[in-house]
């Protein structure tokens, strides 16, 4: 759109604030209803649980520190078999470390268990368990008891130790456990055990009993050694294991868990499951999909026998184990096992557990050497991960900073490079989008990962910029920004519809092994899927108010744009507590600057608010269903009810502020607003500036970067990555900014410094 008329919508009736806002909160109130619907019946079904004794029988094996490249089948027979006859999955060990090692104690990892949420024993090392004081009756307690509940208390997590010994005990179960480390998990709150012996032969028949608890504790007192002393402990705690499963009583379930590290370096463990699934406590079979409503499809998708969606207790079969808190084939949580140890006894899981039941999910390489091949590899993605994420941002960072300086000289100076800097700024603009795309190649197996997982960014890059340029839409001055920001918007909606599988291990994305999240819209890929959708809006409404088409334009954005940020905010998606707020206050600026509306304080506000409710809806939608079905939505709001959210949110606090700390971000976030508001704000050698002559060829351009920066803005204030999301953010807009003002430089014929700075065409600007 030409001319210096203002930028509005032709109307029959005028387009008043309460017009604008009515579609969010009729979105609002129609997804409280859905959601609502969807949760009472579980909320319900869920007061009804059983009140009688456990039903089955749950053998918990913990082995500290065994990894999936330890089995054999010669070494490890033991293991090697019940991994051919179960569920199996990487497990994820996050507890409370030790003050300056950031592994998982053997110490923490039972004490977790026992909680049902991130517990630890403090220190500044790890120490081995200490041993019970066994009574004449076969009974013992834990010394030291009193300091771990009080070091747990002094934490942010809050954790219960004792809780699932209390609670099996509650419901009429008797609890046993082999060797010290286990007893932590089987203590009661006054870390008091039922029985406790040092070896399975000591304890004898497991039958009278409704959950023992087994430690096979050789690897971890082989603590940071590898090769044939590995190797022999890895030989010895299968022999342990062997012992225990030589008393197990028939139609027990058996839950093997790699449950701490075992050295300096975190890794993903083993997690074998075999037996009955149990019947939850409800007399279901408990399997949720990923939104946690119950299905017979499963989580995943992976097809359910007949006799699971009848409620029969039916055995982990040789498939994946997945679980609603990961929603990830082949991937659970340390924090999953309380839950997995209460859903097959059928008994209610109490409240602080923050896990979900280990659960079937999809097919499993056949063969047992393939399946261990294939979560060797996961773990290697992990390790290969933690080594190349702080060079590649380095060199993220370097590389944009450079550019940036370059193109500021090109931009003030040299006409003949402009060209080149536009491909180059749409290459770096899809950056972003890229490092989750090539999440799509095995990169990390290959023999040198860093310069492999760069290449692959580019190649990827490189792609997007050809499809950018391909096309008649190469000439206008949004289009390659449109088609760069379409793929960085539609790629993760995509991904987080369809179980978040790019951002697992994704340079960008999240890493299983500190296990900060497992699926839905990390905040990087929040950061970059939040600006690519207001940026690709910008160029579908442009082009449609070219043609005339102002309303179409209004509904398109309006339609998209909250497609969008209810898949940023709804459960069984995105769910993106932090994301919503400033992606509705952003989208809600591009809105009111494309309809030439006032961006007033007093709007703002009531949008912050709408955009708090609507997430605030969800959580508390999400909380009304079942414990053990809830995401980290309705998780907080009953850490709200048990007067824990100021501890959680003071955390989520700290962590923001602490990233501020983070040298390379900052400062490209630094760097790239100055560029934008020093360099392409400013009059070139031409006349006006780029940024204005791209304004007065494409004026939506201007509502589309101010809502960007908007929720940025607000992203980095109220998430805990901080810092991260304005420059993950600033990596998409402003090298694409920069290529639409390229092309505006490109159709502005040459001049001189002195010619007028607003040409005709601009955009007037939004009174604020």
């Amino acid at each position: 759109m030409h001319g210096a008329q203002r930028f509005t919508l032709t109307r029959r009736r005028p387009l008043t604030w309460t017009t604008v806002l009515a579609l969010p909160l009729a979105l609002t109130l129609a997804l409280l209803s859905c959601v609502t619907a969807l949760a009472l019946p579980a909320s319900a079904a869920s007061s009804s649980r059983a009140s009688g004794a456990p039903a089955g029988r749950v053998v918990v094996i913990g082995v500290p520190g065994l990894q999936w490249d330890d089995l054999d089948s010669a070494r490890t027979p033991n293991l090697w078999s019940l991994a051919g006859k179960g569920g199996t999955a990487s497990l994820s060990t996050r507890t409370i470390p030790p003050e300056g090692l950031p592994v998982t104690c053997p110490v923490g990892g039972w004490l977790t268990v026992s909680a049902g949420q991130r517990a630890g024993s403090g220190g500044t090392s790890c120490t081995a368990p200490p041993t019970p004081v066994v009574a004449s009756d076969g009974s013992a307690t834990i010394p030291g008891w009193g300091a771990l509940v009080a070091f747990q208390q002094s934490g942010s997590y809050q954790a219960r130790i004792g809780l699932l010994g209390q609670t099996i005990s509650a419901a009429g179960g008797k609890v046993a456990a082999i060797g010290p480390g286990a007893a932590l998990a089987a203590a009661d709150e006054s870390g008091k055990i039922q029985k406790y012996a040092t070896t399975a032969d000591e304890l004898g028949d497991l039958t009278p009993y409704t959950v023992v608890f087994a430690e096979a504790g050789e690897i971890a007192q082989a603590w940071d050694r590898g090769g044939e002393t590995r190797r022999n402990a890895v030989a010895a705690a299968d022999r342990t294991v062997g012992s225990v499963l030589a008393h197990i009583p028939e139609g027990a379930t058996v839950l093997v868990a790699g449950l701490s590290d075992s050295g300096s370096a975190a890794h993903l463990h083993v997690a074998i499951a075999t037996g009955p699934t149990g019947t939850g406590p409800t007399g279901s079979t408990g399997l949720s999909g990923a939104g946690g409503v119950t299905s017979p499809t499963g989580p995943t998708g992976s097809s359910l026998g007949a006799g699971d969606a009848a409620g029969g207790r039916e055995p982990y079969r040789t498939r994946w184990l997945t679980a609603t808190s990961t929603r990830q084939d082949a991937l659970v949580t340390i924090t999953d096992l309380t839950t997995t140890v209460t859903h097959v006894l059928g008994i209610a899981t109490p409240e602080g557990v923050v896990g979900r039941p280990w659960q079937p999910g999809g097919d499993a390489p056949a063969g047992v050497a393939a399946t261990l091949t294939r979560l060797a590899d996961a773990d290697l993605a992990s390790q290969v991960l933690k080594e190349v994420r702080e060079p590649f941002f380095i060199a993220l960072v370097t590389v944009q900073l450079l550019f940036y300086g370059l193109a500021a000289l090109v931009v003030r100076r040299h006409r003949r490079m402009l060209a080149a800097i536009q491909v180059v700024a749409v290459v770096s603009g899809a950056i972003p989008v890229s490092a989750f795309l090539a999440q799509l190649v095995p990169w990390w197996s290959l023999a040198h990962p860093m310069p492999a997982l760069v290449g692959t960014i580019l190649a990827i890059a490189g792609l997007i910029a050809g499809l950018a340029f391909a096309g008649p839409w190469r000439g206008h001055v949004l289009g390659p920004l449109t088609v760069a920001a379409g793929v960085s918007s539609l790629a993760l909606l995509a991904d987080v519809m369809s179980g978040s599988r790019l951002q697992v291990n994704a340079v960008m994305g999240y890493e299983p092994v500190t296990g900060g999240r497992f699926y839905g819209f990390g905040n990087m890929a929040f950061a970059v899927y939040s600006t690519g959708t207001i940026l690709l809006l910008t160029g579908v409404a442009q082009t449609l108010i070219d043609r005339g088409l102002r309303r179409l334009a209004l509904v398109v954005s309006l339609a998209y744009g909250l497609l969008a940020i209810f898949a940023d905010g709804w459960p069984s998606w995105g769910a993106d507590f932090g994301g919503v707020p400033s992606f509705v206050l952003g989208f809600a600026v591009f809105v009111l600057m494309l309809t030439g509306r006032r961006v007033s304080v007093v709007r703002l506000a009531l949008i912050a608010l709408a955009g708090a409710v609507l997430i605030g809806l969800i959580a508390v939608a999400d909380w009304l269903r079942p414990a053990d079905q809830r995401t980290h939505l309705g998780t907080f709001v009953q850490q709200l009810a048990d007067g824990q959210g100021g501890s959680v949110v003071g955390r989520k606090l700290g962590a923001m502020l602490h990233t501020l700390g983070n040298l390379p971000l900052t400062l490209l976030s630094v760097v790239a607003l100055a560029f934008l508001f020093l360099v392409l704000s400013r009059p070139s050698r031409w006349g006006a500036s780029a940024l204005s002559q791209a304004y007065g060829h494409a004026p939506a351009l201007r509502a589309g970067l101010f809502g960007a920066l908007t929720a940025a803005l607000v992203g980095f204030l109220i998430n805990d990555s901080g810092i991260a999301i304005p420059a993950m953010a600033l990596t998409v807009a402003v090298p694409l900014t920069l290529a639409a003002s390229v092309r505006a430089l490109q159709l502005a014929p040459p001049t001189t410094p002195d010619r007028s700075s607003a040409p005709a065409g601009t955009m007037a600007p939004p009174a604020t």
